[in-house]
């Protein structure tokens, strides 16, 4: 049941994503944005939490788990630093996974690149 759950969330968040990017005139960019912060406000309001228990991968792998990634790394850098954990928290929370996604975008580029005829 857990896989089925992740798979119907997801598809489900992809779907109005897909809805929204086709009746609207936001750009992808947008959009993006406006995941991020929407996982950051379930965070908040603690509604994602038992949103993510039930979904699964379904609701930690599209871009609002990472609102959520950089909300808790906020939180935990502002109870440790003070107020200037609210600038931090969010960098050092989402690090590591930044850095591979742009690591394995530049390998897998390299190596899948069409090869120029000249």
């Amino acid at each position: 049941m857990d896989y089925f759950n992740a798979f119907w969330t997801g598809g489900l968040i992809c779907a109005l994503v897909q809805i929204l990017l086709d009746k609207t005139k936001l750009l992808p960019g947008r959009v993006m944005v406006l995941l991020v912060c929407s996982g950051a406000l379930l965070s908040f309001l603690g509604f994602y939490q038992p949103f993510a228990d039930f979904a699964g991968a379904g609701a930690t792998v599209p871009l609002l788990g990472f609102g959520h990634t950089l909300w808790k790394g906020m939180v935990k850098a502002i109870s440790e630093d003070g107020f200037l954990g609210l600038f931090t928290g969010g960098f050092t929370a989402c690090a590591l996974g930044v850095s591979a996604a742009l690591i394995f975008s530049y390998l897998s580029s390299m190596i899948f690149r069409p090869q120029m005829k000249e």
